[in-house]
This record gives C-alpha cells, sequence and structure tokens, in this order.
C-alpha cells in the first residue's frame, strides 16, 4: 500500500506537470519568443532544478501541519491521491485551467474527513494553506498590473524594435518562472510521500529523504516535458492576445508571487497566479483587450475543484472500503 501511495503521488505530480506547463510556457510560445518544443523543454530543466534549491517550507505544510498524521492510514492517502487525480483529468481533457494545488488539498481533505472526521484537519494548517491559495490571484493580478504599467513607463519613448529585445528577455524570465514553479509544486508531492511514510511508520518524523526530492522533481519536469497543449491554447490566446511585452511583464509577476510564495511554505496554485498576472497585464494596456469572460470561467473551475475532489476522495474511500 505505501508502494501505491508513492507510485500515485509521483502519478500526480506528472499529471501537475502536464497541466502547469502551459502556465509557464504559454505566454512566451504566443508571444513567438520561442518555439513550442523547446520552451517545454528549457522549462522542464528548470522545473527539475528548483526543487533543490527552494527547502521543504510547501511540502511542510502539506505534509506535517494539514492533517493529523496519528489519525490517518494509508488507504485514506490513496483516495485522496485518487480524487485528485481524477479532478485533474477531467479538466485537463477538457482544458480547463484548473487548480492541481486545489485538488490535493480537497483530495486530503475530503478522504481525510470521510475516515475520522473533521477533528483531523489541523486548522492553523488549514488556514495557511487556503490564505496562500485564495490571496495568491488577487496579488497575481495587481502584480502584472504594476509591471506591465512599470515596464510602459521605462520604455515609453523606446522604437518597435524593443520587442525584440523583450522577446529574448522572455527567455530568460521563462526559465526563473520554471524555477519557481519547481520549487513550490513539486513540494507538495513530496509532502504527500512523506506522510505515507510518517504513516506507515517508515519515519518517525517529518523529514524529506533526498530520494524523495529528486523523485519529484523528476515527475514534475517529465510531465512538463509532454506539455499541456489544450491549457496551453487557453492561456496563451483565449484570454487575450499576447504580446512580448505583457508575456514579460506577467511572468516576472507570477515568478515573484511564486517565490515568496515557496519560501513562506504556501503551496499556491501556479495556475491562478499564472492567469491573474496576464489578466493584469492585458488590464495595464487597456482592460477591454481581456476576455474576461474565460476569467469568470475560470474562476467557476477553481471554485468548484475542491468540493469536487473532496467528493471524488470521498467515494474512493467508499470504494476501497467496500473492496477490503
Amino acid at each position: 500500500m505505501l508502494i501505491l501511495v508513492i507510485a500515485l503521488a509521483l502519478l500526480f505530480g506528472f499529471l501537475n506537470g502536464v497541466n502547469d506547463s502551459a502556465n509557464v510556457v504559454a505566454t512566451v510560445i504566443s508571444s513567438r519568443a520561442m518555439r513550442p518544443r523547446a520552451a517545454l523543454t528549457m522549462t522542464a530543466i528548470g522545473e527539475f532544478i528548483g526543487p533543490l534549491l527552494f527547502g521543504v517550507a510547501v511540502a511542510r505544510v502539506v505534509g506535517d501541519e494539514l492533517l493529523d498524521a496519528t489519525a490517518l492510514d494509508l488507504e485514506v492517502l490513496v483516495a485522496a491521491l485518487a480524487g485528485a487525480i481524477i479532478w485533474n483529468l477531467i479538466t485537463w481533457y477538457f482544458g480547463i485551467p484548473s487548480s492541481s494545488s486545489h485538488a490535493l488539498i480537497g483530495g486530503l481533505i475530503g478522504a481525510a474527513v470521510a475516515v475520522g472526521g473533521t477533528g483531523v484537519v489541523q486548522l492553523r494548517g488549514l488556514e495557511k494553506v487556503l490564505l496562500a491559495l485564495f490571496l495568491s490571484p488577487p496579488l497575481g493580478l495587481l502584480a502584472g498590473y504594476l509591471m506591465t504599467r512599470l515596464v510602459f513607463l521605462l520604455f515609453s519613448r523606446a522604437s518597435r524594435g524593443i520587442n525584440q529585445s523583450f522577446k529574448r528577455l522572455q527567455i530568460v524570465t521563462s526559465f526563473g518562472l520554471a524555477l519557481s514553479h519547481g520549487g513550490n509544486d513539486a513540494q507538495k508531492t513530496m509532502g504527500v510521500i512523506v506522510l505515507g511514510l510518517v504513516v506507515s511508520g517508515q519515519l518517525d518524523g517529518f523529514a524529506v529523504p533526498f530520494w524523495v526530492v529528486l523523485a519529484a522533481a523528476a515527475a514534475l519536469a517529465l510531465g512538463t516535458a509532454m506539455g499541456g497543449w489544450r491549457v496551453i491554447r487557453t492561456l496563451g490566446g483565449r484570454i487575450m492576445k499576447v504580446r512580448p511585452v505583457h508575456g514579460l511583464a506577467s511572468q516576472i509577476a507570477g515568478a515573484g508571487v511564486i517565490y515568496g510564495a515557496a519560501l513562506v511554505g504556501g503551496p499556491v496554485s501556479i495556475t491562478q497566479v499564472m492567469s491573474s498576472a496576464i489578466m493584469g497585464a492585458g488590464a495595464a494596456e487597456r482592460p477591454n483587450m481581456v476576455r474576461w469572460q474565460v476569467g469568470r470561467e475560470m474562476l467557476t473551475a477553481w471554485l468548484l475543484t475542491i468540493p469536487a475532489s473532496a467528493a471524488m476522495a470521498a467515494l474512493a474511500v467508499l470504494l476501497i472500503g467496500w473492496l477490503a
């Protein structure tokens, strides 16, 4: 059962990479700064390196502070991961920029509550998770807006040739964004694996073995290399027509929010942060250039993710109990 938990956690990390690769490469591809395959390859390298640089603050929140490990068993973790994975597959198939972070948190809470009641959830950890998830989108929107206005101010007298410089700079900022994404999202996979090791008695307390870091980084990087093309098209074109200035500003803004969250242990949704940053970048130039209807559709998907994945995880608990 522990091997199954580890395998499902790595599958979740892989699917997270498939889905969230869009958040890193969509603007650099749609602004024609890089070709799609080159962008995904570079991003995968950054995703693998990022988890080696940013510590384990997010992993500790997910694996140690959210749920009471003494009240859990491995079947609960299997059900939690199943609920998160199923929702990710549904949203990926339909090209909806859903949040893998929301899906994982919903799955963990849904499975744990179904088995042990609400007392299994540790309120202090839950508060930290929810604050990170729900404050990061408006922060991304604001950061994207302010960064774009700053770029316009600094280069207001530049010729059209500045776009070529913006394209080249996007390669650098895209790699930085990949580092920040890897540093935040791979830790979620680490946290679940370590939680499984603690629940099974393989570890006495929360500590992340180096093999767990490498495995989580590799799963995320491999998924990123595969690319979630449906979501890439949504973020790269449906929200707004992205030009190099928007791509550059939104990448810098998004990376800043994600870096900060990783350092303080906030498991943010990269999908939410980058989608909001793109909207903020467009609004800074002209609010009506943003297709706000797409934003409303994405908001609906985000709000549905936690209850939907929680319900799926609770059903998985019942199914596992019935099969046992």
